[in-house]
């Protein structure tokens, strides 16, 4: 197991349910901030952030989301809705005694962030995401629907639906190099695993370690995941048809009107979400704008990849501070 991050304490918090290991740095009394990891990833990813944000006095809160690494991992894929998901932030964010905190997502994080934004504004200071950009809900198709016309059947989310296949590809290899694999990403276009090709084989990074993770880093999230599997995180991606912006959203009127909250998202163009076929005219041409319109700011970031608060620690550190320093 890696060394302990410095600085970093942790606990347990029984929340909405399930069991939620929390990692903590920063002064109890600090004006929270809450930063929400995505796949494959666990509250280490925030390791940089944290420390930046203790340094400037806030108290950096960083889960592992239900499905990850010490926290309860329900086996149901049903159990990862949003409505799941976000309740799981609402009761830490009782736990935590603050009326408001500021969020920060990334990935799958930023998804759950939006949406936290959405059904529960009234706890939410100011948001920070990190590569996904909040879609409206479709009502003419799912979200899987939408993948395979975009990108077709081969996208690698379509291959993550059918539970243990993915699993006993991730099972067979070497979870250091999946990690070295997956944090190398950095081909612009979606993640499109060819006829001939494996998962693996399909990604374009060479499966050594990016010059921005160590080792060490890379022994934390291999021993992690091995106690654990991957079936959790891969839980997201099989529950997206109950996701809150289709099915479930059937039954909630919701718009960003009573969101009060300032929003600010960070892209990058080496980053296989951003390069998604449409997103970047979404983003780029007012249509994220539209429909949110507390957005102050888009980032985009040039030569860097989908981990970009990893890959980038002391920029996106000081633009989440620089915001949030406005409230």
């Amino acid at each position: 197991m890696a060394a302990a991050v410095e600085g970093v304490r942790h606990r347990t918090v029984e929340a909405n349910g399930v069991r939620l290991h929390v990692a903590e740095a920063g002064p109890e009394g600090g004006a929270v901030v809450l930063l929400v990891h995505g796949f494959p990833d666990l509250w280490y990813g925030w390791r940089h952030q944290m420390a930046a944000l203790a340094a400037r006095g806030y108290r950096a809160v960083a889960p592992d989301l239900r499905g990850y690494g010490d926290s309860a991992a329900p086996p149901d894929a049903s159990s990862y809705t949003t409505f799941h998901v976000v309740g799981d932030l609402v009761a830490l964010i009782a736990d935590l005694g603050q009326p408001q905190v500021f969020v920060v997502g990334h990935d799958w994080g930023a998804m759950v962030a939006w949406q936290l934004c959405l059904l529960r504004p009234d706890l939410v200071r100011a948001l920070v995401n990190l590569s996904v950009a909040y879609h409206p809900r479709r009502p003419e198709g799912s979200p899987l629907q939408a993948i395979k016309a975009a990108c077709g059947e081969d996208h690698y989310m379509c291959f993550f639906q059918k539970p243990g296949v993915a699993e006993a590809v991730f099972a067979k290899t070497d979870l250091k190099y999946v990690f070295k694999k997956i944090f190398g990403m950095r081909k612009p276009a979606p993640l499109i695993i060819a006829k001939d090709k494996s998962f693996f084989d399909s990604i374009d990074s060479d499966g050594t370690c990016p010059a921005w993770l160590s080792e060490e880093d890379v022994s934390y999230y291999s021993d992690k995941f091995a106690k654990t599997g991957f079936t959790g995180g891969l839980n997201y991606y099989r529950c997206m048809n109950l996701y809150v912006s289709y099915k479930l959203g059937a039954f909630c009127t919701m718009d960003w009107s009573s969101c009060k909250s300032s929003d600010k998202i960070h892209s990058w163009d080496l980053d296989l979400t951003y390069n998604t076929p449409g997103v970047k005219d979404f983003i780029q041409k007012g249509g994220l704008k539209a429909c949110v319109p507390n957005l102050e700011d888009v980032v985009v970031m040039e030569g860097v990849g989908h981990f970009i608060n990893q890959e980038k620690p002391k920029e996106i550190s000081d633009h989440i501070c620089e915001f949030f320093s406005k409230f």
